[in-house]
Formats: structure tokens, C-alpha cells, sequence
């Protein structure tokens, strides 16, 4: 699944940049690569490749158009997906992995929505979707000339305080005349860009129908990420606003949106080689980055996300086993952190199989030696990839060592920890829990906050994760503090340590009335009371501190070195660079078609109804409903069916991530024929490269998405308010 959970994961623009890449005519990197904005998409060979509609009807800041129909999909426990309205009555079409944290909330004991999927008979039974928002982009414009105005004549630090009050003083301007709008100027591109966003949040969003879980997650864990897919994954929600038409908060007396555009469903089918495009909310990628921090990616941080996110898993799926009462509560999250298991070891097997360090280590050679070949270049850019290897290679010396602290103990997974360790430190610097009484009760409440989700098999089993991979780091980044609490002992040894120390914790600090108690007590008491968790937390505070120290001075470097590496691989590419995905609007194109995963297999770009029975074993995640494979048996397929059944997925080759997860596939005119969930594990690694070769989308296509609503579902009522085009002969 694309969905984009929040990855925890820089500098003045110069004029110079501006003037070089924007003088440049827009081209295509591999032939279908990009996640342009929407100001750059008449500028793509669109025509060529088969749109049929004019690009203003795509996006036009002054008339309605199609990307007035496309929202983010936020969710208030974190992450984001895209929607897309299909009816004048806000209607909203998005996938079922993007509307499930919707279904887990509402679900109880007796009434396991996520599991049996909902229903709603009418629009006064429709399903408050609890923390959810919409957000709708109503303007998209490119101010970097504004932002760097009266910057020509400075440099360094005078340059990067102009150029942020340029910003500033924007955004305020713009903001003043917005309304209940918001106006945003970002930073793209490490300065290479500055875009000016305005959006609105719709903030009533309800469930209208969701499939049960085993059509829109069939296949479950083992299909994620894999081609061939025969996956429902789609919901309708609905977006409401006050009868006035503000964007209010939920309330029965809240009345349905009515969008300035909304897309035309059409039935007519894709064949192979079809053009088709992509709109959304893409979540991240550094596509630009230099060949040190790709190899950081691949031989580090990748691994060691894979490793972290699995333990959670493992120790949520041990809580849901020990405390059945807590498995409905904790599937979204199992399910979300299976997904991001799975991008991260797959992003390291694409990597490595494309050979991506040493392609951009070639490539920043053959510029390195472009540079030298011309004074003016040479005076501009200097040394520049020697100058990445040297603060690389200094920053990259511990990294599996830094990662690893980096997070320890961690807010998320190990909360009593982390607050021990904050306060443990505070003490030691002899520090209160607040200033004042109204200090003191904030951070209080802060703390009870924090152990109303606590659980003590998740504190005990993820510190038993971070105590094994510190103890595996290599020779030479051992972290001292560890080897002298747990080292000098067998392999066997050193797990039994680390399981009791993990298991102290847990117990020593389950109540948040333990983490206050820390506050106020002697230094010297704290350590016969504690001596091993005390002695561990200072040295982490001081290693955490250090890194961090490093990884400032690091940034504050490096973000003038990727500007220049950014304007440098324009000039000798001779071709504008598309921006980096960073969650906002973005247009994607490229064609309907299968792929090679290896040598002698070949995937065709359509599956079928008829597969999803195929792989029917009764069992979970491919566990078929019955009225399913009657529905196939009978041939009832309505106005969906083709070839004597109802098509399910397809690929493309179109660019996409995280947070396209719901984005509407269209075709040359602008209908929508599909819409995305997925991308393949062979093309994974996008948020650093793009394979046209390997790289895919994977799509419902609409015909399922409708089949599935009016005859599985019976919830058909909801298709009479879209705009649906069948194709000729069909009723």
C-alpha cells in the first residue's frame, strides 16, 4: 500500500538558480518520470502521448478544473492518502487502506467494521469519520522570483534573512486576503524552489460505503506491493460543511459540500499501451540527492527502519495476542506498520539491484569533470563533490552507531524510557518539573497524556530490540556505555541482561506517578535506586546530544552543497529539475503497461475477477465472500463485466509514492477509469530513483470499484448522484 505515514525524516535560494534552470525548456528524465506541479504540466508532451482535453481543463487558477476535484485525505493519528470528488454532492472516492483508520475507530467489542466493512442506507446513516480532514488546494503558484527579489547583490547569511522575510512578509500579504483559507510558502528543492500554496480544510468527513476487509485488503501482507493484485481497495466518503457553507465541525445539521468540480466516471475500459494520468497528494522523494546519502539510505537507515518497524509489529501483534481485547484497537496500526516493513526492505533490494550508488557516484563524476572543463563552471562550483566527501565521510563514520541513539529511547515505542530519561536528566541538571505551578501542571498532564495508551509489552519488548542492535554494531562504533552494562558475556548472557534491564523499566516506571516522583529527588538517590537505567540514560543524553550537534553543523553544510549539486545537474543535464513530492498537488502521466521482474516471467497489466476466485483458499487474507463467486458463477456483471468477468487491477507506468494512495487514474479525457492503491515491489526505491524499466502503479479499476458498490454491496443508491459514462450498447 502507498499510504503515507509521517516519515521523521535546507538553504538560501541563489538568483542565479533561477535564472539558469527556468530559462531551460521542461523534459522528460526517463520517459514517464515526474510528479510535476500543477503550473509545469503544459509544459509536458501530453498531447503527443494522448491527452484529448485542453491542459487548462487539467488545472486553471481562474475557471474550474479537474484538480479542484482532488483533495489530501488527512487522519489526525498520522499519515495522508488522496480523494477525489465524483458527485455534486461531495461525493468522495479514496482507497479502503486510506478510510480504515475511519472503520477501527468506529468499531467495538460486538461491531468490527474494519473486519465486516459499513453501509450506510442513506446520507442520514452515513459514518462520522473520526479525525479526519480534507484538504483542497485552491491555488498553486511558483514565487521563487518573489521570494528571492533584492537578493542579487548579496551572499551567504545576508542572502538566506533576506530571502526568509521575502517569504515571510508573502505569505503574511497573501494570508491577509485568503479568507478561512490557508497560505503556505515552502521551500522546494533545498531553495531550488518556493511555491505559494492555498488551501482549505474541510473538517466534517463521513463514511458512506467501505467493503469488508477480506475484498479491500485481500491478499493481504503476502500481495502488498506484489503484481498480480485482485484487490477492492476503494471507500466512498462524503464531505459535509455548515448549512451556511463553512467548513465547520461535525454536526447533524451540516449539509453536503458542493465541489466547484467534480470527475465523470467512464466505463469504457483501458487496453494495453493506453495513456493515462495521475493527480494526488505525493508524500516525499529525494530524487537529487548526492551519491553519500543514497549509500547512507541503502546500507543504513533503510535496514535499520526495516528492523525497527518490524519489532513494533511483532510486539503490537504480541499485545493483540496476549490481550485479545486489544486486537481491534491495534490492527490499523499492525497493518501500517506491516506496509512500511515491507517499502523499506524493498526499497534496499531495488537499490542494490539497479546499482543506484554507483550510478550517481558515475554521474557525479561525469559532472565533477564538466565542471573542471570550463573556468566560469569551475569558479562557480568549485570542488564540489569534494567537498561532499569530506563532511560525508566525517558525518558517516558512526551511522549505524548514530542511528541507532538517534531514537533511543523513543517517544513512540518506548514512552516510559524516554520520559525517565528526560526526567533523570533534568535532575542531573538540576532542574524542576516546571518553573511555576501552571509549569509544573502542563507538564503533568503532558505525562498522565502519554500513559493513557501505555503498554508495558511494547516498552519491555522495544528496548529489548534497541539494547540487541546496539550490541551488534560493528568494531569500532560500539557504544562504550552498553559493553560496560552488558558486555563480557555470551550471546545467551547478554539477551537475559538486556531482557531484565528491559523488563525494570517496564515495571519500574509503569505508572506516570513513578515518572513524577523522579522530579525533586537527589541525584545520588536516583542512582542506588536505579544505578543501570540512571547510568544509560545520561550516556545516551550525552551521545544524543553529541549527534545531534553533528547533524546541525552537518545540515548547515550540506544544504548550500545540494543547492549547488541541484543547479549544476540542471545546467549539465541542460533540463529544468521536475520538485521533489512533498505532499502537495502533483500530476503524474505515463501509459498502461506489464513488465519483466526477472528473467523469462513477463506480467501481462490486467487482472480479473476471475483471479481473485483463483486464489481462493478460505483462509485469510485469501478468504473470497461467498456472494462474490456467485456473483462470478451467475455472470451477473451488470454494466462492469468484460470477457466473462469484471476486471479488478491494472498497472501503468506512472511516477508515484506515498500519499498518492487514493489519487484517481484518468484517461486521455479526463474520466476516471481507475484509482490507485499500490505501487510494485520491483519499483520500490522511488523516494530516491525512478525505474521505468520496473517501476509501476497499481490500480482498481473503476468498472470493480462499481460492480463491487451496487451488486456485492448493495449499496447502489450511491452511483445515482455520480456522473457515469457506459460505453455504447451497454445500459
Amino acid at each position: 500500500m502507498i499510504f503515507n505515514k509521517p516519515n521523521k525524516f535546507y538553504a538560501a535560494f541563489l538568483l542565479t538558480v533561477f535564472l539558469i534552470v527556468g530559462s531551460i525548456p521542461m523534459a522528460a528524465f526517463a520517459p514517464d518520470e515526474g510528479m510535476y506541479t500543477p503550473d509545469q504540466i503544459s509544459q509536458l508532451p501530453l498531447k503527443k502521448r494522448g491527452l484529448k482535453i485542453p491542459f487548462s481543463a487539467l488545472y486553471d487558477p481562474s475557471a474550474p478544473s479537474i484538480s479542484d476535484a482532488i483533495m489530501r485525505v488527512n487522519i489526525s493519528t498520522g499519515g495522508f492518502g488522496t480523494g477525489e470528488f465524483v458527485s455534486p454532492d461531495g461525493l468522495i472516492l479514496t482507497n479502503h487502506h486510506v478510510g480504515f483508520d475511519a472503520l477501527v475507530a468506529a468499531s467495538t467489542k460486538d461491531s468490527d467494521l474494519a473486519t465486516k466493512g459499513f453501509t450506510a442506507s442513506s446520507r442520514s446513516s452515513e459514518l462520522p469519520a473520526k479525525g479526519y480532514t480534507l484538504m483542497i488546494t485552491k491555488r498553486v503558484e511558483d514565487v521563487t522570483g518573489k521570494v528571492s527579489e533584492g537578493t542579487a547583490s548579496l551572499s551567504g547569511e545576508a542572502r538566506a534573512e533576506k530571502m526568509e522575510a521575502n517569504r515571510k512578509a508573502l505569505e503574511s500579504a497573501e494570508q491577509a486576503k485568503a479568507g478561512d483559507s490557508t497560505v503556505r510558502v515552502q521551500e522546494l528543492n533545498d531553495g531550488l524552489y518556493y511555491y505559494l500554496y492555498e488551501t482549505a480544510m474541510i473538517k466534517d468527513v463521513r463514511v458512506v460505503y467501505a467493503p469488508p476487509r477480506n475484498i479491500g485488503f485481500f491478499g493481504g501482507d503476502p500481495d502488498n506491493f506484489e503484481w498480480t493484485r485482485h484487490t477492492g481497495d476503494f471507500t466512498f466518503l462524503r464531505a459535509y460543511v455548515s448549512p451556511g457553507g463553512e467548513f465547520a465541525e461535525y454536526s447533524k445539521d451540516n449539509v453536503p459540500y458542493k465541489p466547484k468540480k467534480f470527475l465523470t466516471i467512464s466505463l469504457e475500459g483501458l487496453s494495453d499501451g493506453d495513456f493515462v494520468m495521475v493527480m494526488g497528494y505525493p508524500g516525499g522523494t529525494t530524487r537529487y540527492r548526492e551519491s553519500g546519502s543514497v549509500a547512507y539510505s541503502q546500507d543504513v537507515n533503510y535496514p535499520f527502519i526495516a528492523q525497527y518497524v518490524r519489532a513494533w509489529s511483532d510486539a503490537l501483534s504480541l499485545i493483540s495476542e496476549e490481550e485479545p481485547e486489544k486486537a481491534i484497537p491495534l490492527q490499523a496500526e499492525i497493518f501500517s506498520l506491516n506496509n512500511a516493513v515491507k517499502v523499506y526492505e524493498g526499497n534496499v533490494v531495488a537499490m542494490k539491484r539497479a546499482n543506484i550508488v554507483m550510478e550517481r557516484r558515475n554521474l557525479e563524476a561525469q559532472i565533477a569533470s564538466w565542471i573542471k572543463a570550463d573556468t566560469a563552471r569551475t569558479s562557480k562550483y568549485g570542488d564540489l563533490f569534494g567537498e561532499f566527501d569530506k563532511i560525508g565521510d566525517a558525518y558517516y563514520k558512526n551511522a549505524a552507531r548514530d542511528r541507532a541513539i538517534s531514537i533511543f529511547p523513543s517517544t513512540s515505542t518506548t514512552k516510559a524510557f524516554a520520559l525517565a530519561y528526560s526526567a533523570i536528566g533534568a535532575v542531573a541538571d538540576g532542574k524542576q518539573l516546571g518553573e511555576n505551578a501552571e509549569e509544573k501542571q502542563k507538564a503533568t498532564d503532558r505525562i498522565n497524556a502519554t500513559y493513557e495508551d501505555y503498554d508495558p509489552i511494547l516498552e519491555r519488548e522495544m528496548i529489548k530490540f534497541f539494547l540487541r542492535k546496539i550490541s551488534e554494531l560493528p568494531e569500532g562504533q560500539k557504544f562504550a556505555p552498553a559493553e560496560t552494562l552488558f558486555g563480557g558475556r555470551t550471546n545467551k548472557e547478554r539477551r537475559e541482561a538486556e531482557a531484565k534491564f528491559a523488563a525494570n523499566v517496564a515495571q519500574s516506571f509503569d505508572k506516570p506517578e513513578k515518572i513524577l516522583g523522579i522530579y525533586g529527588t537527589p541525584k545520588d538517590k536516583l542512582r542506588q535506586e536505579y544505578p543501570d537505567i540512571v547510568s544509560l540514560a545520561l550516556e545516551l543524553r550525552d551521545a544524543r546530544s553529541a549527534y545531534g550537534g553533528r547533524t546541525n553543523a552537518f545540515n548547515n553544510e550540506i544544504s548550500r552543497l545540494r543547492l549547488l549539486y541541484e543547479e549544476a545537474l540542471a545546467e549539465f543535464k541542460g533540463k529544468t529539475l521536475y520538485p521533489d513530492a512533498n505532499g502537495t498537488l502533483r500530476f503524474s502521466y505515463g501509459n498502461v503497461k506489464g513488465y519483466s521482474p526477472r528473467e523469462a516471467v513477463t506480467y501481462s497489466p490486467f487482472t480479473s475477477l476471475r483471479g481473485v476466485i483463483e486464489k481462493d483458499s478460505g483462509i485469510e487474507p485469501f478468504d473470497v465472500p461467498q456472494k462474490l463467486k456467485e456473483l462470478q458463477t451467475a455472470g451477473d456483471f451488470g454494466v462492469y463485466g468484460s470477457g466473462g468477468t469484471v476486471p479488478v487491477n491494472f498497472l501503468s507506468t506512472n511516477d508515484i509514492i506515498g500519499g498518492n494512495s487514493g489519487s484517481p487514474v484518468l484517461n486521455g479525457k479526463g474520466e476516471q477509469v481507475g484509482i490507485v492503491f499500490d505501487g510494485n515491489y520491483e519499483g520500490l526505491g522511488n523516494d530516491i530513483f525512478f525505474s521505468n524499466d520496473y517501476g509501476r502503479t497499481i490500480s482498481v479499476d473503476i468498472r470493480y470499484v462499481l460492480f463491487l458498490t451496487e451488486r456485492f454491496g448493495s449499496a447502489g443508491w450511491i452511483m445515482k448522484e455520480m456522473s457515469i459514462k457506459k460505453p455504447k450498447g451497454k445500459k
